[in-house]
């Protein structure tokens, strides 16, 4: 993916999880991935994500992938 569509989907997501009131921790609970991931999906420079790890974040959240984009 590009960098801009990481970008997009870092803030895209931490804004859909502060608005169920999940923490960073919460997520990767749910998502089995690490905290720091999650941190970095959220952050400046974030790394290319697997759609696998998109499909678990939409199913914590309880919404279709497409919400994410």
């Amino acid at each position: 993916m590009s960098n801009q569509i990481n970008i997009s989907l870092g803030k895209k997501l931490k804004e859909v999880r502060q608005k169920q009131n999940m923490t960073q921790e919460k997520l990767a609970e749910l998502t089995r991935t690490s905290y720091k991931y999650i941190q970095r999906i959220e952050g400046k420079n974030p790394p290319d994500i697997r759609l696998s790890t998109i499909e678990k974040i939409a199913k914590a959240f309880k919404i279709p992938v497409s919400q994410l984009f």
